[in-house]
């Protein structure tokens, strides 16, 4: 009689193992297995990180193995079970691997096919074809979409982590990893001790050191020893933890009326204000979204105010950039003047604090939440509805939203939510963070969230006339290795455009990302389809780069760009195609750590060893 060997692997994460009745059938092209109780005497199955093989011997020859149905059954008490994968050795000698990566929860099976990537065009089999087509409608069950807010990019439809699919909450060793850094953090932050200090005016600028007391890291140092220089005020807008909103002033903005005359003694080139506009030293930065936002009036003991600040910028003969005029709200007059460098020292002093105040305001709720957490959500919950797990672009993308349901929705719960920690510690709380994302996902656009495009949209994309702005030139570097390795993959499985377009499964999936994450709304610019390999390769950049290095540069994450520990693909061409693109990665490191290596202030957050592979690893 045919036997077959199955080696079953456990996860490693904690409490992955279990002692409840394994059960495993084969389904074949020319018949079905009995169902097998996988044990082996005197042995502890299924324990955390075990290998495990098996002898299954079947009563007829069953033809090529299209599925293994797993089911498991309670044994004493009901205990999760995480299945890494199955390989099968054939009575022939050939291997067959079935990725599964997935929780098996009660009295619950999974039925999983190999690990080839499969478009639906391949599949020819009937009861593929029905895999495929149940495997859908049941994630469509479970990942649905729900309006937290609105005028927010919808998200996932649970109100707690709890309610969230098994498959996607975080394990217990992440769970409680997530808990123990929230607490860290407030520790490290003394939040308490801050309440009462935001509470009461502040006597001394050393007050400001406190903050660092317990940051203690090469960055954070020399920003607390230069943090009131104008050079480290412009360097920040830079290469800073919000790098995304300085641009080429092309045009003096009538809001802003300032003259030659005010800022003379700033500008190193014996030319008018005109003309350094003209010849591109000047920048702008335009807090202009936090114009009309209420300030947190959630404690009466407690009056907070927020700018809506506007800071000019000039590129001086050593081209750095450093601030030369602020105006601290939108509406020139009297009582909006405009501050300047040869203002009294600490009326200037006061200005760029302002200003950096609005800049965290728009990082924490803009630049970090909305522009990586909410939209790579919303790529996470269309790719669960619409791609099986076969498919190619399944297996690409999953390790990218990797927890980021999870992590958004305890945002949800403990920093975002009514009382949470914006609402105690943030002067946007109490509903003006809600207002900041109404506004700016208005005008969010898939222009820019392509690396290059935005950089040039802003006129920074010059390395010659801007030379220090590392956050372009490594985030370039990045986004060039990405393209590359997507392109390759779409190549091995799209053989031609209209293949692309002929792909349902792919246009499902990008229209619930228009219709749901953009609410539908076409001045967005983002597709409703995908017509050819080239954009598809874009949009598919678009979505890793978002998940992984641009909120790294923004957050400053730890599990890196190009690793994946679960393996989904198993084919020979597209582990090729990681292998280079790891290599690509790792010139990328060199590349940053030789440029890093004399610079008092590093520039890191864009190293591949430094990004994570998804918003919440």
């Amino acid at each position: 009689m045919p036997s077959y060997t199955v080696t079953v692997a456990t996860g490693s994460q904690w409490f992955a193992g279990t002692d409840d009745y394994i059960y495993l059938s084969l389904v074949g092209s020319t018949g079905c297995s009995e169902k097998h109780l996988l044990d082996k005497a005197f042995y502890n199955d299924f324990e955390r990180g075990a290998v495990d093989s098996y002898d299954v011997t079947v009563d007829e020859e069953l033809g090529d193995i299209q599925l293994i149905r797993i089911e498991k059954r309670k044994y004493w008490i009901h205990d999760d079970w995480y299945l890494k994968y199955i390989t099968l050795k054939t009575p022939h000698g050939d291997y067959i691997e079935f990725p599964c990566y997935r929780w098996i929860t009660g009295d619950g099976e999974i039925i999983l096919r190999d690990g080839r990537a499969k478009l639906a065009r391949d599949d020819q089999i009937h009861i593929l074809k029905q895999h495929r087509r149940k495997e859908l409608e049941t994630r469509q069950k479970q990942y649905r979409w729900m309006e937290w807010n609105p005028g927010f990019p919808l998200s996932i439809d649970a109100r707690c982590h709890k309610d969230l699919p098994r498959d996607i909450q975080f394990d217990s060793e992440k769970g409680v990893d997530f808990v123990l850094n929230y607490s860290k953090a407030m520790e490290n932050l003394f939040i308490n001790r801050f309440m009462h200090m935001f509470q009461s005016s502040w006597s001394d600028f050393a007050d400001f050191e406190k903050i660092f007391v317990k940051i203690s890291n090469t960055i954070s140092e020399r920003v607390m020893k230069h943090w009131q220089e104008d050079l480290m005020f412009g360097y920040q807008f830079l290469n800073g933890c919000n790098p995304v909103l300085i641009r080429r002033c092309s045009e003096l903005p009538v809001k802003l009326p300032v003259t030659t005359e005010m800022v003379e003694c700033s500008l190193e080139r014996q030319l008018s204000l005109e003309q350094e506009v003209q010849q591109g030293n000047i920048f702008i930065v335009d807090y202009e979204l936090l114009d009309g936002i209420d300030a947190n009036k959630t404690d009466p003991c407690t009056h907070q105010f927020l700018a809506a600040p506007i800071c000019l910028l000039y590129k001086n003969l050593a081209n750095k950039i450093v601030p030369i005029a602020i105006q601290l709200n939108q509406t020139p007059g009297e009582e909006n003047p405009i501050f300047l460098p040869s203002d009294a020292k600490y009326d200037w002093l006061l200005a760029k604090i302002w200003v950096r105040s609005s800049d965290f305001h728009v990082h924490q709720t803009i630049t970090h939440l909305l522009r990586t957490h909410l939209i790579s959500e919303v790529f996470g919950i269309a790719m669960y509805r619409q791609l099986p797990a076969v498919h190619p672009i399944f297996k690409l993308l999953v390790a990218h939203v990797r927890f980021t349901i999870a992590i958004n929705t305890k945002a949800r719960e403990q920093l975002i939510c009514e009382y949470g920690l914006f609402d105690k510690a943030n002067a946007t709380g109490g509903g003006g963070h809600v207002q900041m994302v109404q506004k700016a996902l208005k005008d969010l656009t898939y222009a820019s969230l392509c690396f290059p495009a935005a950089i040039k949209a802003r006129g920074m994309e010059s390395t010659e006339d801007i030379p220090y702005y590392f956050y372009r030139d490594d985030g370039l570097l990045v986004w060039d290795a990405i393209q590359t390795f997507t392109s390759e993959v779409v190549n091995i499985y799209y053989e031609s455009d209209q293949v692309v377009e002929e792909d349902q499964e792919l246009q499902d999936f990008v229209k619930d990302v228009y219709m749901y994450g953009m609410r539908g709304k076409k001045a967005s610019g983002f597709p409703k389809s995908i017509k050819t390999r080239e954009k598809l390769s874009e949009y598919l950049t678009v979505v890793i780069f978002t998940a992984s290095a641009q909120h790294a540069a923004v957050n400053f994450g730890q599990l890196f760009l190009g690793m994946y520990p679960e393996e989904h693909f198993i084919e020979k061409p597209v582990k090729e195609a990681m292998a280079r693109f790891r290599k690509n990665l790792e010139a990328i490191v060199s590349v940053i750590a030789e440029r890093n290596k004399n610079k008092k202030l590093p520039y890191y957050y864009l190293s591949p060893d430094r990004i994570p592979n998804s918003v919440a690893i």
